[in-house]
């Protein structure tokens, strides 16, 4: 029988160190992602706002939102998806909904996060968190949801920066009590943070090297050195893709033509390989020539 999304994603974690985990935007991203030789896949829920539709991650979007672009990249790979879903959306009740729906997306994991309902950017000034027991009710009605066991829930904690390291720890402590499967430590600046955390951190911790925020790129041997267990980049490529489809968007007003961009252009090749575009084609050829038998017929 097929593993569950749960069961690949526990698989990786265990076979990496730290596991990576990339952002995807959408299915061809993800399929871009698998072909580059990635375990493990991100859906964010800033990518979801703004590539999907065109808007900041100040909590404008909903889980029908996301759902439906995490429908479409598990349906496209098979890689173990992590979603986010910001603070649930609602109470308990409305989060316990999301779990399921998550689970039958395909999603592998999802985290839960314990700032305000009017959420912002983990890495801009602003952000609220609420009291510890409200998170902690939030992440024990989205254990008590799962119709799947292999499914993981993180949680993530942005109070870092708000409480200090001392009160961020008891509320990991809370959390992993509560049943989280995994923590996201959002607003990390230094490694020896990450070592406080994954020494009194019984479950797998995860941290955000996200582009131009608070925390330094670390590399992954230096989140290995410290006993990180997942290096997640939500938006690395979604940033390069920007950059370079607003260079191709200029240049062609500006030189009235294409021809200066080919050389930075994936070929109509490159894009068959990864859509696997000759393998329908035969399919369709051998359709319609089945087809033009019967009618002869």
């Amino acid at each position: 029988m097929k593993p569950t999304p749960g069961i690949r994603f526990r698989h990786a974690l265990k076979t990496s160190h730290p596991l990576p985990i990339v952002g995807t935007i959408n299915a061809y991203t993800a399929l871009l992602a698998q072909q580059a030789g990635f375990q493990a896949l991100y859906l964010s829920g800033a990518g979801v706002a703004n590539a999907s539709y065109g808007l900041p991650d100040l909590g404008m979007t909903n889980l029908a939102d996301v759902l439906e672009d995490t429908r479409r990249i598990t349906q496209a790979v098979d890689l173990p998806l992590l979603v986010d879903i910001d603070t649930g959306w609602g109470n308990a009740f409305t989060i316990a909904r999301t779990i399921r729906e998550m689970i039958r997306a395909g999603a592998a994991a999802v985290h839960l996060e314990d700032q305000v309902q009017a959420k912002r950017c983990g890495h801009r000034p602003g952000k609220k968190i609420v009291e510890t027991n409200e998170m902690i009710n939030r992440i024990k009605a989205a254990v008590d949801a799962k119709t799947e066991s292999s499914f993981m829930i993180m949680a993530r904690t942005d109070a870092l920066n708000i409480e200090g390291i001392d009160a961020t720890l008891e509320r990991v402590h809370h959390y992993i009590q509560a049943g989280a499967d995994m923590i996201f430590l959002e607003g990390v600046q230094e490694l020896a943070q990450y070592q406080l955390f994954t020494q009194h951190c019984s479950v797998p911790l995860l941290a955000n090297i996200t582009e131009f925020g608070l925390t330094p790129l670390f590399t992954q041997k230096e989140l290995a050195s410290v006993g990180v267990s997942m290096a997640l980049y939500p938006l690395t490529a979604f940033r390069a893709m920007g950059a370079a489809a607003m260079d191709v968007y200029r240049t062609l007003f500006r030189e009235e033509t294409q021809r200066n961009l080919i050389a930075k252009m994936q070929t109509r090749e490159s894009l068959y390989d990864v859509l696997n575009y000759r393998h329908y084609e035969a399919q369709l050829d051998a359709y319609l020539g089945n087809q033009d038998n019967e009618e002869d017929e």
